[in-house]
């Protein structure tokens, strides 16, 4: 087990091939996230060492991954649906710099946090944009990010393909994998292609059961 007292947060982010000195504005951010969060109900923690652990290193831990597609687009452009208080699109921002992401939420209230977040840990890379997914701009990016959002139907597919460009591509956290397999089939016919990712969950806590994979899903 790896707990808060002993845990290097910098071996992980090294792990992740992520540079350590993004991990102050990780920190940053979390303080923003754990003094905000009672007000807004954005998360489920309770304390600031939950959400580095089970929010913000849980949205990092798709990195590796992410950086593989990215290369592949140069001025990337990534909308973050549902961000909520900013899951998984600030941290991914913080360490993508040169990526420009826009973090759509519909509710005004989690806007204002979020568009207070990024003028403190002045990202000049991210958008808020109040809005809901079905109302946002059509094909405007070449990719849109996801976590803790609703399963998968056809339904929503549509309109997420519908923000990103011809041959973008969604990306997903989900959980256990023998549920995205259940989930893909109903929409499997509709799409271009889809795979699963295995993440990493060794640093949270082993007393409770994880599983974590990141869905990559082509238009």
């Amino acid at each position: 087990m790896n707990n808060g007292n002993t845990f290097s947060y910098d071996s992980l982010l090294g792990e992740l091939g992520i540079n350590v000195d993004y991990l102050p504005v990780l920190q940053k951010y979390a303080k923003e996230l754990f003094l905000f969060n009672s007000s807004y109900n954005m998360v489920n923690a309770q304390t600031e060492q939950e959400i580095i652990q089970k929010h913000i290193f849980d949205s990092l831990t798709a990195v590796p991954v992410l950086k593989e597609l990215f290369q592949s687009k140069a001025g990337l452009s990534v909308a973050d649906v549902g961000s909520g208080g900013g899951l998984p699109g600030i941290p991914l921002a913080i360490v993508f710099p040169d990526t420009k992401f826009t973090l759509i939420e519909r509710m005004s209230r989690r806007c204002a946090f979020l568009e207070n977040c990024v003028l403190i840990l002045g990202l000049n890379n991210v958008t808020v944009l109040n809005s809901e997914a079905e109302k946002a701009p059509a094909e405007a990016f070449d990719a849109a990010v996801f976590r803790a959002f609703r399963p998968l139907d056809k339904h929503m597919t549509q309109t997420l393909f519908r923000l990103i460009k011809p041959e973008g591509f969604l990306a997903a956290y989900k959980a256990k994998k023998s549920k995205i397999e259940q989930e893909m089939k109903g929409i499997e016919q509709s799409i271009g292609g889809w795979k699963i990712e295995k993440l990493r969950t060794d640093f949270l806590d082993d007393t409770e059961e994880h599983e974590r994979n990141l869905v990559v899903i082509t238009k």
